[in-house]
This record gives C-alpha cells, structure tokens and sequence, in this order.
C-alpha cells in the first residue's frame, strides 16, 4: 500500500516515481501485462529497423524483451524517474548496445522532429490523464503534440492502456482531428484475472499529413480474436465498442469467482454486420451436487424454438438447468439472420468464447459437452420479410417444432422473441438442409406458400380458453345457434377462422387497425374472407365507439386479442385505452344482455393489472379469469347479463357439451385440445 500516491496528481510528479522505484528495487513493474500478451499486436505495428521511443519507461522489462526477441533493436527510453533510469541503465549496459535510456520529461523533449518511426507508451497516459481538469488536459495536449512532433509521417504511437472512458476520448479525438489514423487493439488475455479485470487495449495512432478542410476520420477496432479490423463511423460508436468488451470483461470476471444469483444474458455479434448472432442464456442450478462431470454444459436451442417457454423464460431455462443435471448450464439462441453451417461449426465458433463464461471451480482441461434437442440445430426457413408503418418490421418464418411438425410463425423483430401468431402446417415443409423424397420434386418459391395451413388447430393456449369461453353462451346442453362475433386483432387470423369454421351460423367481424397484417393473415396463413366473414381495416377504439353510437346490443360474442405497439408500458395486450372504464362502457352498448366480452390480457405490471381488473368489475358483473400456465396471458371472460354466477365446475360441464357439439364427423379436430380443460382452472373474480 505504501507504494501507491496519496493522490491521482502524484502520477505526475517526478519525486513520487523516484520513491516507487526506490521502494519496489529491481523488480519489474509491468503496468497491464507483460510481453508475452502484448508481442501479437506490436509485432504487426514495429519492424526490425525502426528507430523507436518508448516514454516513461519505469523499470518495465518490455523494451528489453523487443529487443531480445528481434522485434526491435534501436531503442530510446525516456523517463523523469532518475532512480528508474540508473536502474534500467545498469540492466542493459553491457548486453544491449543498441538500447539506450535518458532521464528526460516527454512534456519537453530534446530530440528532433520526425526522429522516430515508433513512439510506445505502456500506461503512461493513463497515469497522466488522471482526471480532466483543465491543467491534466493541458499536460496531455502537451504530451500529444511533442510525439506528434518526433513522429514521422507514417509512424505510429502505440498506447497500452485500460482504455477509460475519459482517457480513449481524448486520444480519439485529438488524433483523428489530426487527420491521423486511430485502431483499437483489445489484447488477448493471458488467462490470469488476478491482476487486471479489465481488458488491455493498445491504441495504434498512424501518422498522416493533415488534408486542411477534410473532416474524414478513419476509426477501427480489432477485438481479440480478430485479424481484420472494423471499420467505426464515429468516436461514440468506437467508445461505446469498447465499453462493451469492458462490461464483457467484467461480467466473465464476476461469475467465473462466485455462482450467477440471478440468470445472466448477453449477445455475441457477427463481426462482420454488428448484428447479434448468439443470445446466451448463463444458469446457475445451486441444487446440483457438483462432481467432475457436471460442473458445466452449453445447450443450443434449435432454431425456431427459442420462444418455446422451456428456452425462452427464466422459469424454463432454470427447469432445463436442472433437469440436465449440470451445475451451470449456458444456453445459446441462434438469431435468424445469421447463417449456420451445423454443430460441428457452431461448436468451433464458441468453444472459445463459452470457456470465458465457466463457473468457479471448473477442472483443469476440463471436456465440457455441447448439448441439443435431437443432437441438431433445428430448421428455419424466412419465407417473407416485410415493414409496416404500425407494426415496424417483421417476417413470417417456417420452423420444425418438437418432433414432426412444421409451424409458420409472424414475428414482430421490435419484439422478437413473442411469436405473434402461429399455424400448423398439414404437411412437412421442404426446408433448407432436408433431403428431398423425389429428385423431381419442385422446390417451393421462398415468396411463395410452402404448405397448407391447419386451421383446425390452434396453436396459441390463450386462443384455445379464449374459444372455451363461448360455452358460455346458449343453453347449458346446446351449442349456441346464430351468432355475431366481433375479434379486434388479426394476427395472422388463427382466432376468427376456428371460430368461423367450427361454428357453421356464426358472422364474424374481425377489426384490424394494420392493412399489411390482412395481406400477412390472407397470403400466408390461409385467411379468407366471404359472406360469414369480413375485415374492416380500421382503429378498433374507433370501430367500438362508432357502432356504440350507431347500433347497440348486436354482437353475441366480443374478443379483444390486439397487442400494444408501446413497449414502454407493462401491459403489452391490449393498450391500456382498450380497458379503460368508458371504452370499456361502450364495449357493454355493443354486447347483446347475455353476451360475453373475451379478453386476452397480458400485464406484467401488478398495480396496472389491479387497476384494469377493477374497470372490467365495474362495467361487468360476472368477471371469470383463466391463467394460461407458463405464460403471461390471462383470458378474461365477462358478462354483464342477468345470467347467474357459475361454478368451475359447472362452466367445465358447458364446455364438454360445446365440444361435442363442434365435434362432428368428418370434420377434423386436434385431440389434445379439450374445451373442459381449458376452464377447469378459471377463478371466479
């Protein structure tokens, strides 16, 4: 402890180096690592016959390795240290006639200018740039233009440093206005995390003319396991780069000391795009007895299959965890615009990245197996993109779910891991990376339907309790007769096209406020309108308020399923004015006496969950709630007619004479969807 300053200034002062070097003796004192981690990076930036100076050299064994190893062997050492200087003098006196070692403050040098190819500094700008006060930034503009001044055109300054925000701005900018060249090395680690959480970085400064009027700045980046730098288009972005291999750092620091309390979530980028190519998922499992074997797994989630709630919830991951029987289980999300070539080469690519990622206490050379669904990656095929002015971008993708099965599926990419609508496909759709059963066999087109839609089968839980809660019309025996049905929400129109299918006399209106979800809903999920059904393209608060004023008490069934376009708000189904008191009051108007108002509510916010449930008690008397398991979702079933409260039980007996009066033969039915099961759970609220 006696060694550090009593103040940040001190890293300045000629008398504090003179008693560190002092206290310390001969020992090397190597700021951010030693030769070994940084010969990679210097080796592509000096060459054998450049003249090169390195300030502030302290006693650091790094000019004297350069020149051991042949990497550099006219070598100046400055410093204002004269006790680190008479050390490092008598150290390489008789072995390195080509090193020399000067007493000199780098703020006042004596050499003349373009003297050098090569100026190192190994931490002493971050030992000068302490805090930017406005004579510490003097210093450094000081510091800066005397290396600009011995550097020669073409030369380069190369700066070891932990890269703070302050001090990688400064030289950013001051450089690059200079019209110099600025790469950022991130130094590979030697595995040894005890000295420095935080990554080393070099700065590679190359020295050109100044082009008087080009503002053109020319910023790079290469992290580690790069050979190919990248190119930045501004110093925020280059900054806020490497702020994340910072965070990265420490965050693979904290979990490899102690277990994750909490599930830990990162994205790893293509380093070509930018855009995220793996999701990785860490979960800690503390009841898991740790043994040689089963300290640590990586799982990939096949593709398509990340949304699933075994993958894609906390609850899930954690059940999955412990169920693999590993004391950490890291799960990877393959993105869907990035291209993977299997396992094998997925294996490659990350073998060295999820190693960073391993618990404490993980053996030595220990084999850690890479797990899946099957032993493969899955299959997913985008058959559409496309952009809307409401629902911003997003694609219709075909992926195999567990087993046989095909699904298509819409997703939102504001909000990419929520499946906003899905279908069964009849057929297995020929996907890329499957065999073809006939060499003939005609490819289906990428913008074309690759297979017919299942409409017979509802994908989505909360639709299945959303078409459950229609027992609760009609006699307690009989399935209900003529009906008028309004759904707002499309989707891709699942919801209205079971209940037009299965309820022959029912009408159904369907309100959709986004016209390219209609050619979604018709071009890839079989949707279709005609007599019994019609889309009004139209604001669905507008819609309900117009046919308020105009035509009350029509509709034997009102379905809410429309999702909210503000994420900021913790109720993403429906937008908070769809549940408001007097929309809600108008809701009531169109709704037949005995009717039933279906609500698909999705709330994670627990006073504005209180607050809805008490306008839908106030509109509505009999209010019953059906809790999808695993997910979000409530159905909430509300009535206002005179109809008497009922039972679990006895709803459970309505929905078995519904079932069986939509069962009828000939007509396809999945049987693992039972209307009795779907309100067995209701509360009654």
């Amino acid at each position: 402890m006696e060694l550090l300053p009593r103040s940040p200034a001190e890293f300045g002062s000629a008398r504090y180096w003179d008693r560190f070097f002092r206290q310390r003796g001969q020992r090397p004192f190597e700021w951010y690592g030693a030769f070994p981690e940084l010969c990679p990076v210097l080796h592509k930036y000096v060459r054998p016959r450049d003249k090169v100076l390195v300030v502030g050299c302290g006693n650091s064994e790094l000019s004297e390795q350069m020149y051991d190893v042949g990497m550099c062997q006219d070598i100046v050492n400055i410093d204002i240290s004269d006790a680190a200087v008479r050390q490092m003098r008598e150290r390489s006196a008789s072995t390195r006639p080509g090193m020399s070692y000067l007493l000199m403050d780098m703020l006042h040098m004596d050499f003349p200018d373009a003297h050098f190819q090569v100026v190192l500094d190994k931490g002493t700008l971050d030992a000068l740039l302490t805090d930017e006060e406005e004579a510490t930034l003097a210093k450094v503009e000081q510091m800066f233009a005397e290396i600009s001044r011995v550097l020669q055109v073409g030369g380069r300054y190369l700066c070891v440093s932990l890269a703070q925000a302050h001090v990688l701005k400064k030289a950013v900018e001051y450089f690059s206005q200079e019209g110099w060249v600025v790469r950022v090395h991130q130094v590979a680690s030697s595995g040894d995390k005890q000295q420095f959480v935080l990554p080393v970085f070099v700065y590679v400064m190359t020295k050109f003319r100044k082009v008087p009027g080009s503002a053109a700045q020319i910023l790079e980046i290469c992290s580690e396991e790069q050979d190919r730098p990248v190119r930045v288009e501004s110093a925020e972005r280059l900054l806020a780069a490497v702020k994340d291999r910072q965070h990265y750092a420490l965050l693979c620091s904290q979990i490899s000391k102690t277990p994750c309390r909490e599930q830990v979530s990162l994205d790893l980028c293509d380093r070509e795009s930018g855009k995220p190519r793996y999701t990785l998922h860490v979960v800690d499992s503390p009841s898991v007895k740790p043994s040689r074997d089963n300290h640590f797994a990586i799982f990939i989630i096949p593709q398509g299959r990340e949304t699933e709630w075994l993958f894609g919830t906390e609850e899930g991951r954690r059940q999955l965890a412990a169920s693999a029987g590993f004391g950490r289980l890291l799960t990877v999300a393959l993105h869907r615009e990035q291209l993977y070539e299997g396992m094998a080469a997925i294996q490659a690519e990350l073998s060295g990245k999820v190693m960073e990622l391993a618990p404490p206490g993980l053996p030595a050379r220990q084999q850690v197996p890479f797990l899946s669904v099957g032993g493969d990656i899955g299959v997913r095929a985008v058959r559409h993109r496309g952009s809307s002015a409401l629902s911003g971008d997003f694609v219709v993708e075909d992926v195999k779910g567990d087993g046989s099965c095909y699904f298509r599926r819409l997703i939102f990419l504001q909000n990419r891991n929520v499946v906003q609508s899905e279908a069964r496909l009849l057929a297995p759709t020929p996907l890329p990376g499957q065999k073809k059963r006939r060499k003939d066999k005609k490819k289906p087109s990428p913008t074309e339907p690759a297979g017919a839609i299942d409409k017979s089968y509802l994908c989505c839980e909360h639709h299945k309790a959303m078409v459950a809660g229609l027992c609760l019309l009609g006699g307690p025996d009989a399935l209900p007769g003529e009906l008028a049905v309004l759904v707002v929400g499309l989707g891709g129109g699942s919801l209205p096209l079971f209940v037009h299918d299965y309820f022959s006399q029912a009408r159904v209106a369907v309100v959709e406020i986004d016209p390219s979800m209609l050619e979604v809903a018709t071009h890839w999920f079989g949707f279709c309108q005609g007599e019994r059904m019609q889309v009004h393209v139209s604001d669905g608060l507008d819609y309900v308020a117009k046919l308020a004023a105009e035509a009350p008490a029509q509709y034997d069934a009102i379905m809410f399923d429309v999702d909210s376009k503000d994420l900021t708000v913790g109720m993403s189904c429906p937008p908070p004015a769809f549940v408001e008191k007097p929309f809600l009051q108008k809701v009531k108007t169109i709704l037949k006496p005995e009717g039933v108002f279906v609500l698909n509510l999705v709330c994670r916010d627990a006073r504005l969950k209180e607050s809805v449930l008490a306008a839908l008690r106030a509109v509505f008397p009999l209010l019953y709630a059906r809790r999808i398991q695993g997910e979000v979702n409530e159905i909430l079933l509300c009535q206002a007619g005179p109809a008497g409260r009922r039972s679990p039980s006895e709803l459970g007996a309505r929905a078995r004479a519904l079932e069986g009066a939509l069962r009828q033969p000939g007509r396809p039915w999945d049987s693992s969807y039972v209307l009795a099961d779907m309100l067995q759970a209701v509360l009654v609220l």
